[in-house]
């Protein structure tokens, strides 16, 4: 497709005012709603008027077809060209989407608040055929948003955009990212990759699998390149690496999908990539994996992924979900389209025993965060956090190694004359039997952010609720010390670094 048909197509879909809350207002709630559940009818009785808005949500969204004067009348110009690049189809009287082009709400000034973004159709709506084919590139589903409020939007020069998909990820670091590279091994994801950048106005150059480019690549903000994994970057160094990996585990036997199957069993890939990232990043580079992993019987899930970290990185891994084995089958089944079809039940018991030979029990799914540190000592945080946390969570992601930065460089005398201060968004809560003089449990809790709850002692509690950055840390620990007798210093110590890191207190200097 043409610079100049993009640009085109572009102001025909600004004139319609095709934009998130333009259509969600059309559409309704109700209707909006359904199309979560793959049913298009309510979205179809309200956009009968034959308005361009109306005509690109029933064609896009709701994937039906529209008179071919309606589409000439949204898309003045344009509907013979978008066919001829396999965007549209159309008979004599009727045109039809090929693919799916659907507005996107962000919250990006540079964007306006909208991005438009090009996938393959959604399949299986109204109850229609789910099977897609092997290169079906998915749009903006859960995983890829989950990993765009994650992703830390420090503004830095270079990024690598891994496994780049519809290319989603790349639109949210053209906000503050110089140039970006974004690789992927389905040649038609690129394609698509392309189509959003320049309908989003991020300039493009490509880079070919024989390393030839399209254009000078250089000079672009968003290069492609095509390859797998690594590959396509092999030597380079970023500051910043972004990856939804086709991370379904499985036997890796039949067809592949190639947006969610990597070819390699189990975990691998997720392994694989969280182990070599390090060798990508630049000092003080991070990198930012979402992922499923197996546990398996025979160790604890926190400790098998322990092994997988390099020692050169700090990491704060974060489980956000636990699925039992035949939840986690039927549904990537589902998403195959399998469901009903005669080798169902084959391809379900052959899934769960290649589980049980495996010793798999369950399946995790949550986030790796790598920060190139360099240090001697890196710190590496694994744990378990089912429960709500505030999105977006990318100022967290870099607040937290900032804290790790701060305690790890703290000497015990410094951390004895700093004065820490409560976080102003802690909350104190306790427990116990109506009418007892002392609860019997005292937690702290975090009203954003992660949204954490600790639980704390008599001394913690006295602590935190005196920290208010008029006295350090060794004053405070004196002063509760003549209250209820000796304190370990020591392991206070301990704790109110861990409050630190875990960011119910901040530590800061005399009048800070």
């Amino acid at each position: 497709m043409t610079s100049s048909t993009i640009a085109r197509l572009r102001e025909a879909l600004h004139a319609a005012d095709y934009t998130y809350d333009a259509v969600a207002d059309l559409i309704g709630a109700t209707a909006q709603a359904a199309l979560g559940r793959n049913e298009t009818t309510p979205g179809l009785r309200v956009t009968r008027g034959g308005s361009p808005l109306e005509t690109l949500t029933r064609m896009w969204l709701l994937q039906a077809t529209v008179p071919a004067e309606d589409a000439e009348r949204a898309l003045p110009g344009l509907v013979d060209d978008l066919c001829a690049v396999g965007i549209l189809e159309r008979s004599i009287s009727e045109v039809a989407a090929r693919v799916d082009l659907r507005p996107y709400g962000t919250d990006s000034a540079r964007s306006g608040g909208n991005l438009w973004v090009a996938s393959d159709l959604t399949p299986g709506l109204d109850g229609g055929p789910q099977r897609v084919g092997p290169d079906h590139v998915l749009g903006i589903s859960p995983a890829a948003t989950s990993l765009a409020e994650l992703t830390v939007r420090t503004p830095v020069a270079r990024a690598l955009d891994l496994g780049t998909g519809c290319g989603v990820q790349s639109l949210h670091l053209a906000e503050h990212v110089e140039q970006i590279v974004a690789t992927d091994v389905n040649a038609r994801a690129l394609w698509l990759t392309e189509v959003n950048a320049e309908l989003n106005g991020v300039s493009t150059g490509s880079t070919t699998g024989d390393g030839s480019t399209t254009g000078d690549a250089t000079t672009h903000q968003l290069d492609i390149r095509h390859g797998s994994f690594f590959e396509p970057v092999a030597g380079e160094r970023f500051d910043l690496i972004v990856t939804n990996p086709p991370f379904v585990i499985s036997p890796a036997t039949g067809e592949r999908l190639v947006y969610r199957d990597s070819g390699l069993p189990g975990d691998r890939v997720v392994e694989h990539i969280v182990r070599t990232i390090p060798q990508h990043l630049r000092p003080g580079g991070t990198g930012q994996v979402l992922a499923n992993w197996a546990i398996t019987k025979d160790q604890p899930w926190d400790e098998r992924l322990a092994g997988w970290m390099d020692t050169g990185c700090d990491a704060w891994v974060v489980q956000r979900e636990v699925l039992d084995l035949p939840s986690y089958v039927e549904l990537w089944l589902k998403d195959a389209g399998v469901h009903g079809t005669p080798d169902y039940y084959t391809r379900y018991d052959t899934w769960l025993s290649w589980f049980e030979e495996n010793g798999v029990e369950a399946v995790g799914f949550g986030w790796i965060t790598l920060r190139a540190s360099g240090a001697t000592r890196p710190d590496v945080r694994l744990e378990e956090w089912r429960w709500e946390v505030e999105q977006p969570l990318g100022a967290e992601n870099a607040a937290h190694f900032e804290r790790v930065e701060v305690v790890r460089d703290l000497s015990d005398e410094a951390l004895l004359a700093s004065h820490p201060r409560l976080r102003l968004d802690v909350v104190q809560e306790t427990f116990g039997p109506a009418g007892a003089e002392d609860p019997s449990q005292i937690v702290l809790r975090q009203q954003t952010g992660m949204r954490r709850a600790k639980q704390v002692d008599t001394v913690g509690s006295a602590l935190a609720g005196a920290a208010d950055g008029d006295l350090s840390v060794g004053q405070l620990l004196a002063a509760i010390a003549q209250l209820i007798g000796e304190v370990d210093v020591p392991t206070r110590l301990a704790e109110v670094r861990e409050l630190v890191v875990e960011g119910f207190l901040e530590l800061g200097t005399p009048g800070s």
